[in-house]
């Protein structure tokens, strides 16, 4: 099995560009030093990937964070980490300052917070690039402009004066980027770079990535939790587990043949695009599962008929329309995954069945009531029947309730029920979600990530509603914690028989749960069919984009998938290249014959 990801691998022979050695994190909490990681050790050379994977709290970001002297006040680290001959572990003062940006960069995981929101994405880029070299404002900018276009922004000279809040969330990862690369660095460190980011995006950017690596003969060392990005970028793997390396080795030797019962389980955890499906399409039956409906064969408990969802105009900026024209079934028990990039009108249709927006034309239908122009006593009472699961769990839920009064709130306000009568229904949905009783006066932020899913899924299943909206319910999750949400929403629903709109960008997540799959593209239906057909014989272009722009955990299996996208893309380009040739042609007719 091939691990290649770029046509040049370092060699053995390469000098290491970073050298750790028994690196270890501690924090002081509470009057006692607590490890962050512990005797963490490993190469990089150049032009070399290593990725770092593990679950949340496992020490990856913050044995990295230690290298940059980027630790919070009350951490410590020890240890050696040496860039060249340069001792890491100390450091302070101008000369890490002199390193940072300059020899070594990061790519943060979340470029919003990252990114100073007062200053545009330029002149951000300027500042990093004149406190390293002796450059001028007008050369700086030129160099700046240089580095988004590389970086393949959209217009990268007007971007230049873009704020943060005025790019996408791929647009702002790419000024990070290129601010990172501005200095040519030895060394990058991205951690989690595609985390928040649509499939086709995430492609992108690790092309982006690939590329540079090549270019600059950069190391990369790689955070991240995600599998799938990992055979997709990664020359060797360690594995990290509460602060300690559980197993390294090359892609090859982690995803080929793992030692550790906990890498078996990490990958073991991880949703396979293709897997769940597979075996139905040698059946010969496309989409039809033996315990799930490949269409709706219950009564529908929604129907939307050339829905059209507009967001209203605001002073000069003029009215949005987010879905156009989209026809739409959902059955008594059928879970129909809704999938497509940020900006595709997936949430708004969510938000739509749930009531909160209105719908502006066509026709929704959710449990034979008229959602255009339903009243607000109307709704109310529908709300009893129409339950949702928010993508981040910590800022739906009250973070001033216990986690019991949340879950018991809508009980109280819709059925007026209270006292033992409340408690007892609060237990029984604890157990449901399989939550300790105990928790039941905790708040939200005492909590896991995981924990907290479980609960918005308990108060959303609270008043047993005739459909759920699930959107992004487990995109912040760690695989492992995924799964079992995952798994738990799937005993749930063959349970109660509720019908479920996914919503996700996940195509591996939608493929485990849904009997079909409808893909949004721009507002409109691109596609809809069983799950299997839509996974294995996508129609429109656009889904087979989408399909062949998601990462598996199999580096030989990525690496076939990459170039079938690279060849979907340059298909797609060459056909607009030729539309446009053809438009141009036309347009030139009339004038030539005046």
């Amino acid at each position: 099995m091939s691990t290649q990801t770029a046509p040049e691998q370092p060699t053995a022979t390469s000098a290491p560009i970073l050298t750790v050695r028994d690196l270890s994190v501690d924090f002081f909490v509470e009057g006692e030093w607590f490890p962050a990681a512990t005797g963490v050790s490993y190469d990089v050379r150049p032009g070399e990937v290593l990725a770092i994977v593990g679950e949340s709290g496992s020490g990856k970001s913050q044995s990295s964070m230690s290298l940059l002297g980027l630790l919070p006040a009350n951490g410590r680290a020890t240890g050696s980490a040496k860039l060249g001959e340069t001792e890491l572990i100390g450091l302070t003062g101008a000369p890490m300052r002199r390193i940072r940006g300059n020899e070594m960069a990061v790519i943060f995981q979340e470029p919003m917070t990252a990114l100073n929101p007062v200053y545009p994405v330029g002149f951000q880029i300027v500042e990093t690039l004149r406190t390293h070299f002796d450059m001028g404002p007008v050369a700086a900018k030129e160099r700046a402009i240089e580095l988004l276009t590389l970086v393949e922004m959209p217009d990268p000279a007007t971007r230049f004066n873009s704020y943060p809040h005025q790019l996408s969330g791929g647009q702002r990862q790419r000024a990070m980027i290129a601010q990172s690369l501005a200095c040519d660095p030895k060394l990058l460190i991205a951690d989690e770079p595609t985390t928040a980011l649509d499939v086709t995006v995430q492609a992108e950017i690790l092309k982006l990535m690939r590329d540079l690596r090549n270019r600059i003969d950069s190391g990369i060392v790689l955070i991240t939790h995600d599998m799938g990005v990992v055979a997709d970028m990664a020359d060797k793997i360690i594995v990290m587990r509460r602060g300690e390396v559980v197993e390294s080795g090359t892609a090859e030797e982690i995803f080929s043949r793992p030692q550790h019962e906990y890498t078996k389980e990490l990958l073991g955890a991880v949703p396979h695009l293709g897997g769940v499906s597979a075996a139905e399409v040698r059946e010969g039956a496309p989409g039809a599962r033996p315990e799930q409906p490949a269409a709706v064969t219950g009564e529908p408990v929604m129907i939307a008929e050339d829905m059209i969802i507009e967001y209203p105009k605001r002073g000069r900026t003029p009215a949005f329309r987010a879905v156009d024209g989209v026809s739409l079934t959902i059955g008594a028990g059928e879970v129909v995954g809704l999938v497509g990039e940020s900006g595709s009108g997936k949430t708004t249709i969510g938000r739509a069945v749930v009531g909160l927006l209105p719908v502006t034309g066509g026709s929704l239908r959710i449990d034979d009531r008229d959602m255009v122009g339903i009243s607000p006593k109307d709704l109310r009472a529908l709300r009893k029947r129409v339950g949702i699961v928010f993508q981040d769990p910590g800022s739906s839920l009250n973070p001033r309730l216990p986690i019991g009064e949340s879950i018991g709130e809508p009980l109280y306000l819709h059925t007026g029920i209270k006292g033992a009568e409340l408690t007892k229904k609060i237990d029984v949905l604890l157990d449901q979600v399989e939550l300790p009783r105990s928790m039941r006066n905790r708040y939200p932020h005492e909590l896991s990530g995981g924990q907290r899913q479980r609960v918005g899924i308990a108060r959303a299943l609270s008043l047993e509603p005739t459909i759920l909206v699930a959107d992004e319910p487990t995109s912040a999750l760690d695989v492992s914690v995924q799964a079992n949400v995952l798994e738990l929403f799937s005993e749930l629903q063959r349970e109660h028989g509720f019908a479920c709109l996914f919503i996700s960008h996940d195509l591996a997540v939608v493929e485990m749960l849904s009997n079909r799959i409808a893909v949004m593209h721009h507002g409109k239906l691109a596609e809809i069919g069983p799950t299997a057909q839509v996974v294995h014989h996508p129609q429109d272009p656009y889904t087979q984009r989408l399909i062949a722009a998601v990462p598996v955990p199999d580096p030989a299996e990525q690496k076939v998938r990459r170039e079938r996208r690279d060849q979907l893309l340059a298909e797609a380009a060459a056909e607009l290249a030729a539309e446009e040739q053809y438009e141009l042609k036309h347009r030139k007719g009339p004038r030539t014959e005046l």
